[in-house]
């Protein structure tokens, strides 16, 4: 894809891509804005026309209109080379290698699944039954209903199985576009339906909800060529342009909370569509926004899934909130039915996901009981051991150990023996995380800065050992970091700047190489060979100069 690449690039201008999402304004050679994750106070997003790539000094990140469209939009390469194609008049079928059986069988399906749509959106408007559920029961509007492109599916057999045969689809075509059921008739009967949209706004599947009394309430399409429930987020793609705008995102349950949300102002609702969040799914939201809401229920179900959620969005660096005041409500959708306002509210007036989760392990212990203590300090440090900040890691602790009535001393030595394997004092050193927790990020920045010093900077004292990429698209980006860094440093301070650059760099790489291997060891057994390596391996690292 390499010549479609530079094809879309020959057509499109970075500062045209960029500016469909960030306002640029004129800096010397470069184009200047604000970040459009939000993370800067002053603008530190720049754009080089001239060489065709862009780099976010708050958010440190970089690249071409592929890199930015990826980012900006949680997007993979793929879905960002469509887009980008389709935006430049590129076909990519010219270009596309593999599998030609495969690709035309997507396609056939994807046009098949947009026929189906349309045909469901014909069918509700002629069903006065229907719009009354819809626009009625439901409490839908046109706009909507439009913008979901909600429909209608026949109670018939096989009605769409014959509309669509007579533009030329077969019963294979069908099949594999998730539109017939194991009796190779209609999937959807006598449902409300809702398509799926891909990030690009491509039709990829359907849920669809029963009209009257039957089961399942529920039916999804199943797992197809275009269509995989374990990566897809229900509403994302009318979602991502308001979670940019707002920097936050709320997650919802069920689809119609989020159609509902929607309609009541809150565009930032998506949610998993009937399956638990995945690590997947948290990177591709983390992509817009690392302000995270879930709107979960309170039972037993919304707390597993909370707390899963807290284990994961913890690596990943994201700010987990909880949306929990229903004003009596059973879910969102309820709640809006009620009055709109009150759920605006309650995005608003969410709270800390871990202090959530504690007061509703406080709710089902007694904690003037010694075996209640005992279980809620066993949950609550198990929970606590997800909180990466240790500012914030602590002050939790505190609260814990007040609400036990326990010293903070004795809570943290608890957290210390349920969280190592080894108890030996020898041992515990390697175990222990490092009090300062380099992240990815934070590497990369040193490296650019290096890099971009070595490069450009005319260093020859300072031995640099980082490889020079050869990557047109990350040299031109390294420039534009020399050239915002060192506007104002004297070329005499170039040696100086590098060798107290690399001092941290290294001492940030054997941090983290630490860090890593100490997660390692404590999922060994003390008994196993590996285990006695991985210790070798983070002495020589601890001693290494």
């Amino acid at each position: 894809m390499q010549d479609a690449k530079e094809e879309i690039k020959s057509r499109l201008a970075v500062e045209d891509v960029v500016g469909q999402y960030v306002e640029l304004k004129r800096a010397g050679r470069n184009l200047k804005g604000h970040s459009p994750w939000g993370v800067d106070k002053t603008p530190s997003f720049m754009v080089s026309p001239e060489k065709g790539i862009w780099h976010d000094f708050s958010a440190n990140k970089g690249g071409d209109i592929f890199t930015f469209i990826m980012e900006v939009e949680g997007i993979d390469f793929k879905e960002a080379l469509e887009k980008l194609a389709a935006q430049a008049g590129v076909d990519l079928t010219k270009y596309r290698g593999g599998d030609p059986a495969v690709s035309k069988k997507k396609a056939r399906a994807r046009e098949a699944l947009q026929l189906a749509a349309k045909y469901y959106q014909a069918c509700l408007v002629r069903n006065r039954a229907v719009c009354e559920y819809v626009f009625y029961r439901r409490n839908l509007n046109r706009s909507t209903v439009a913008e979901f492109k909600i429909g209608y599916a026949p109670a018939g057999g096989k009605t769409l199985v014959e509309v669509l045969g007579k533009r030329g689809f077969t019963e294979a075509e069908l099949d594999a576009a998730g539109l017939l059921n194991r009796f190779k008739g209609d999937m959807f009967r006598d449902r409300m339906t809702v398509p799926f949209f891909d990030t690009t706004g491509g039709i990829i599947g359907f849920t669809a909800r029963v009209i009257n009394q039957g089961e399942p309430k529920y039916l999804n399409t199943p797992e197809t060529l275009l269509f995989n429930k374990s990566k897809f987020i229900f509403g994302l793609y009318q979602a991502k342009e308001a979670i940019r705008r707002d920097g936050f995102v709320v997650i919802v349950e069920g689809n119609m909370d989020v159609i509902s949300s929607h309609q009541a102002g809150v565009k930032e609702a998506v949610a998993t569509s009937g399956t638990a969040m995945t690590e997947h799914h948290l990177k591709a939201l983390s992509n817009l926004t690392s302000d995270i809401r879930l709107a979960y229920d309170g039972d037993a179900a919304g707390v597993r899934a909370t707390e899963r959620a807290i284990m994961m969005a913890g690596d990943l660096g994201l700010d987990l909130t909880v949306i929990s005041d229903y004003h009596g409500a059973k879910d969102p959708d309820e709640l809006i039915q009620k009055d709109p306002k009150l759920w605006q509210q309650a995005v608003n007036d969410r709270i800390p996901a871990v202090d959530w989760l504690l007061r509703k392990y406080e709710e089902n212990l007694n904690l003037r009981l010694a075996p209640d203590k005992r279980k809620y300090s066993d949950v609550a440090l198990k929970l606590l051991s997800y909180v990466k900040d240790e500012v914030e890691r602590a002050s939790y602790e505190e609260k814990v150990a007040k609400k036990l009535g326990v010293p903070t001393d004795i809570l943290r030595d608890k957290g210390d023996r349920l969280h190592q394997k080894l108890e030996q004092s020898a041992h515990k050193k390697y175990l222990k995380k490092p009090k300062t927790e380099i992240k990815s990020d934070q590497l990369q920045k040193l490296e650019n800065s290096l890099l971009a010093l070595k490069l450009y900077g005319g260093i020859t004292k300072t031995d640099i050992p980082i490889a020079i990429p050869d990557d047109d698209t990350r040299l031109a980006e390294l420039e534009l970091v020399f050239n915002h860094d060192h506007e104002h440093t004297a070329n005499s301070d170039y040696e100086k700047e590098a060798a107290e650059l690399l001092s941290r760099y290294n001492s940030a790489l054997k941090r983290q190489k630490i860090s890593a291997l100490s997660a390692k060891l404590a999922s060994l057994d003390e008994n196993d060979e590996e285990y006695i390596n991985v210790l070798k391996e983070i002495d020589r690292v601890q001693h290494d100069d």
